[in-house]
């Protein structure tokens, strides 16, 4: 396999100049030099190395793209590489939100010990805490939670329930899901 020659630039107007004029030894130096700390964010948050390539070359496209659309432009201090990092994290942060992601274990599978010390022998550990500590959320983070997770409803089905606004509820459900993860760990 031949190696292309990387392109030094000498600051990042240049830079962003061939990029603008897609020149292909320059998106090659861009893609090759940034898609390493993509991929490592990723795989340190969750994520496989498949799965970083994916994002890296979705965020690298649309850098590209607002770049050819004048939608993205150098400012003092502010240079390609870390637009690009920060649209490949948003692209990431986006996927974890996601119901792609989001693991869901249903409420009738587990039976809820009275107390942690009661759980079964080799229970998850975490899922231990996530149970005791679940009891001492407020009615309504508890009935969010549970629709949401357990009963599978949408947040749209639990914002008419609840006569709200889906913002609210999804604002609400992540409030919720923040207050369980602090009374299960008050120092994270």
């Amino acid at each position: 396999m031949a190696q292309t020659a990387l392109v030094e630039h000498s600051n990042a107007w240049d830079q962003f100049k061939a990029i603008r004029n897609n020149d292909e030894p320059s998106l090659r130096q861009l893609y090759i030099s940034n898609y390493p700390r993509v991929e490592n964010f990723v795989i340190n948050n969750n994520g496989t190395a498949d799965q970083a390539k994916d994002v890296f070359q979705e965020a690298f496209i649309a850098v590209w793209r607002n770049i050819q659309l004048d939608r993205f432009q150098l400012q003092n201090g502010t240079g390609l590489e870390a637009y690009l990092f920060q649209i490949a994290k948003n692209k990431w942060m986006d996927y974890l939100r996601s119901g792609h992601y989001t693991k869901v274990v249903r409420m009738d599978t587990v039976t809820v010990p009275a107390e942690a010390d009661e759980a079964p022998a080799g229970e998850n550990e975490y899922m231990s805490l996530v149970k005791k500590h679940f009891s001492l959320l407020g009615e309504n983070c508890k009935k969010i939670l549970t629709l949401y997770y357990y009963q599978n409803q949408t947040l749209k089905q639990i914002a008419h329930q609840m006569n709200w606004t889906e913002a609210t509820a999804k604002n609400n459900k992540y409030r919720c899901i923040l207050k369980l993860k602090d009374l299960i760990d008050p120092q994270r």
